[in-house]
């Protein structure tokens, strides 16, 4: 696809969505089946591509990007119907006689741009409310992860009419151009840096935008916390896809009554998810280019290695990496790991640990490890973050009845399940009154209203 045919794309995607099409809920279902449909029969490439490109084996493959879309799809197939269906609301007694409503309206022609990190399931779960809601759809997969963006491209031609649903293949010339276009909605999950890119160019055109973006997330924990559970639940969630998950755990606060406890239980629990030498495992993934291979090392090397540290770069794969003694000005700590390495900072209870956590902007995800429920509701008040979980890591994003989305520099706006559809849709507001009586309290001449009005307005 040529960068000069993206203009006509976008025309023709906004001619179809004027016909109306989109809009009936049995079309939307019907879309939705197909997508799943064309999913289960290219599964095998899907997988294969994800391992090409990640490193991921099947079974991360399949819960992490397949599955989880399968289960968007089919939360959204169940409760589309009743989601799209006007909402009766209160009228005041002032407005009588009246009845409102909220009506559900797609937006009209979206926008969607995933990320390489997991690189169909966030291309796909956004288009699940996109369709879900009525919309058409633009994507823009990333072409760092190029073995999926092929098989995308593949399924959605297959798929979707491209008035309906339209892939474009390219890097950064193509996202350029798709965001001179107008759309009615923009959803971009990626980097801060970019994010930024995305929003100024809808400004524009005065697009609503939704930013998935990151930052550090946070994972705290007490002295009060069973150490096994946490170092198993934490080295999964930090491990799982090598480390390049925005909701990882970016970096641990531990509670220095129990550090070096927790870290001998670490190493014990990574030996035992992927051996003594991770390169072997079929189930520990690798970087996804050089350039973050590069990033990453040069981490490792800057900082005290307690475990791990291995690398070779001709497979680009780092071994699950703990880094001792870190500190807020270590250059692990600047920005986003967005790898396989997690430094360890000693604090002295919760007070500091929340200190230190608020120095850095607003992370996309926060974890607390512990069995005190006012440390608990300390973290969870004091500190501004997207989402996350109590005693366990990354889990929040699969519930599709939890909002998922950041605060501040992590993002705006907020998918999965009903907030998906929500996202893609305008709610548009009624009131309807009868004609058969007109109060004219309302109307001039006001003499002698106003103490009448104020018992209804106070």
């Amino acid at each position: 696809m040529a960068v000069q045919d993206i203009p006509a794309i976008v025309s023709r995607q906004r001619q179809y969505f004027e016909t109306n099409a989109t809009r009936p809920v049995d079309f939307r279902i019907a879309q939705l089946k197909a997508l799943k449909k064309a999913m289960k029969e290219m599964e095998p490439e899907l997988l294969a591509a994800l391992a090409k490109d990640l490193g991921k084996s099947d079974f991360e493959g399949y819960t992490s990007e397949v599955g989880f879309t399968y289960e968007e799809i089919n939360h959204t197939i169940d409760h589309v119907a009743d989601w799209a269906r006007p909402v009766r609301v209160a009228t005041p007694l002032l407005h009588q006689p009246s009845s409102s409503r909220i009506h559900a309206q797609p937006k009209g022609v979206t926008l969607i741009i995933g990320p390489w990190n997991y690189p169909f399931q966030l291309l796909m779960s956004p288009l699940v409310g996109a369709l879900g809601a009525g919309n058409t759809a633009v994507l823009k997969a990333s072409e760092i992860a190029p073995a999926t963006a092929a098989v995308i491209a593949k399924l959605v031609e297959k798929t979707f009419k491209p008035e309906y649903v339209a892939y474009v293949e390219g890097g950064i010339p193509e996202t350029t151009e798709l965001l001179k276009q107008r759309f009615d909605h923009i959803f971009f999950t990626g980097s801060i840096p970019v994010g930024k890119i995305v929003m100024r160019a809808a400004a524009e055109n005065l697009t609503p935008v939704t930013l998935e973006l990151g930052g550090k997330s946070p994972c705290f924990v007490d002295k009060k916390v069973d150490l096994k559970v946490a170092a198993r639940r934490i080295v999964w969630g930090k491990f799982y896809n090598a480390g390049q998950t925005c909701v990882a755990p970016d970096y641990l606060l531990v509670d220095k009554a129990v550090k070096a406890d927790l870290m001998t239980a670490m190493k014990a629990q990574i030996k035992e998810f992927f051996g003594e030498d991770p390169q072997k495992s079929p189930d520990y993934g690798r970087i996804v280019s050089d350039r973050h291979f590069d990033r990453l090392v040069g981490m490792v090397k800057a900082g005290k290695v307690a475990f791990g540290g291995e690398s070779d770069k001709a497979t680009r794969y780092l071994a699950p990496t703990v880094l001792d003694d870190a500190t807020m000005a270590d250059k692990a700590m600047e920005d986003e790991i967005f790898g396989p390495i997690l430094p360890v900072l000693t604090v002295d209870d919760v007070s500091h640990a929340l200190k230190l956590a608020k120095q850095r902007p607003n992370p996309l995800a926060c974890y607390v490890f512990t069995n005190d429920s006012d440390t608990e509701d300390r973290i969870v008040e004091e500190l501004p973050f997207g989402g996350g979980c109590i005693n366990n890591a990354l889990i929040h994003l699969a519930n599709p009845n939890l909002p998922f989305g950041g605060v501040g520099e992590s993002g705006m706006g907020a998918y999965h399940g009903k907030d998906s559809f929500d996202v893609f849709s305008h709610r548009k507001g009624l009131v309807k009154t009868s004609t058969l009586v007109d109060v004219k309290l309302k109307y001039p001449p006001y003499a002698g209203r106003l103490s009448l009005i104020k018992k209804f307005m106070r």
